[in-house]
């Protein structure tokens, strides 16, 4: 049977290939050190997942949940923008519940591209803000994000005729891959623009609490962000529950209501009992979170120190648990990735899995413990090229 256009246009998952050429390494019985998917190895906080089995118990969670969430949860939400960010937002109106950002980020085109119309997409970035355009039949255009610019899109390059044809403009920070953060007069302009040429500012904020200096901040803690944008927050990272698969959406009611719509006709909402568990989380991030960042900063430090001894260029990262790392000279990213895996089984990403402006890079999740970090790095000081 033939495949849709669709379909035909998006290229194997990124991560699907990373792990076919793991298990191959595995197969031939290698202590494979996996530094490449985004996937805390902290266990879920223990009283989170002891609010959820409690949860578990009571029988009217085991009924449909509302699709776009339990009030206590959307409450919840609303109530951890206010303390965090100052922002006020209405639980009813202004915040949807996610099954995880990524299900939001990739239906939210749905609910505003039409075909042909142009979606603006961070080059590297998180490859659903393009898959979202193709399944929409929009057409991405790619912001390149470079070392020179503190991977910062320019806008200035940005063709007139295409600004006038975006529809969804997608941002992340801070920032995956690079681990590079914005800063509120970069918000400002990013502002400007989209009410400018009346287009739509999706900002994926999944690494927002994963920080370790200056707090990042919200979008919408520029005036008038509230009238034109959208704001998707994660609870995986931020709680180490990536399986749980539970995030929101706050922002401009009509968006939000937009995104709703999609979701009433797609999905069924996230089980209740896991926003029980989500909502505690967000409720008592303050208690929770420092515990967590402050084994991923030990280990950001030590790697960071580590690569630059070893001859490796990179940008000191202030937030997310990404190390983004230049390749050796001569090297392109896949194949200095395929090698690190073939010669020391040791499982990094190569920039240009994240688009093309990523070719020169790898990434480094910090993912695992400080033991098999000094492996690793042990590992590679003895990479011949």
């Amino acid at each position: 049977m033939e495949l849709s256009n669709r379909l035909k246009k998006v290229p194997p998952y990124l991560f699907v290939e990373i792990d076919r050429l793991k298990s191959e390494k595995l197969k031939e019985g290698a202590d494979v050190i996996d530094l490449g998917i985004g996937d805390p190895d902290l266990p879920t906080p223990a009283e989170i997942v002891e609010v959820a089995k409690r949860a578990l118990e009571k029988p009217e969670n085991h009924k449909y949940p509302s699709n776009a969430g339990a009030f206590f949860y959307r409450k919840a939400c609303a109530d951890y923008m206010k303390r965090r960010f100052g922002l006020d937002f209405d639980p009813e109106t202004e915040v949807t519940t996610l099954i995880g950002s990524k299900e939001g980020i990739a239906h939210f085109p749905i609910a505003f591209v039409n075909p042909g119309d142009i979606v603006l997409c961070p080059d590297p970035g998180y490859p659903v803000y393009h898959l979202g355009a193709i399944f929409t039949d929009g057409e991405p255009f790619y912001l390149p994000l470079t070392w020179e610019n503190d991977f910062l899109p320019d806008f200035t390059k940005v063709p007139t005729q295409i600004l006038e044809r975006t529809k969804i403009l997608w941002l992340n920070y801070p920032n995956n891959p690079t681990g590079a953060t914005a800063s509120k007069e970069f918000f400002k302009e990013v502002i400007a623009l989209a009410k400018k040429y009346n287009f739509i500012v999706a900002h994926d904020a999944a690494y927002i609490e994963m920080y370790y200096e200056e707090p990042p901040i919200s979008i919408f803690e520029v005036e008038g962000a509230k009238e034109i944008a959208i704001e998707f927050h994660s609870l995986s990272k931020t709680f180490c529950m990536t399986g749980w698969r539970i995030g929101f959406a706050v922002g401009n009611a009509t968006l939000v209501s937009a995104l709703a719509k999609v979701k009433s006709n797609i999905d069924s909402g996230a089980f209740t009992a896991i926003q029980e568990a989500g909502a505690y989380a967000l409720n008592n991030l303050e208690k929770i979170t420092p515990s967590l960042i402050k084994v991923f900063k030990e280990r950001r430090d030590f790697l960071c120190a580590e690569l630059e001894r070893l001859g490796y260029q990179l940008k000191k990262p202030s937030a997310t648990f990404y190390l983004w790392v230049k390749v050796p000279e001569g090297m392109d990213s896949r194949e200095f990735c395929k090698k690190v895996l073939q010669d020391l089984a040791i499982v990094v990403t190569p920039g240009v899995g994240f688009g093309s402006a990523g070719e020169g890079y790898f990434r480094i999740a910090l993912t695992v413990d400080i033991q098999r970090l000094k492996e690793a790095v042990g590992r590679l000081a003895t990479l011949k090229f």
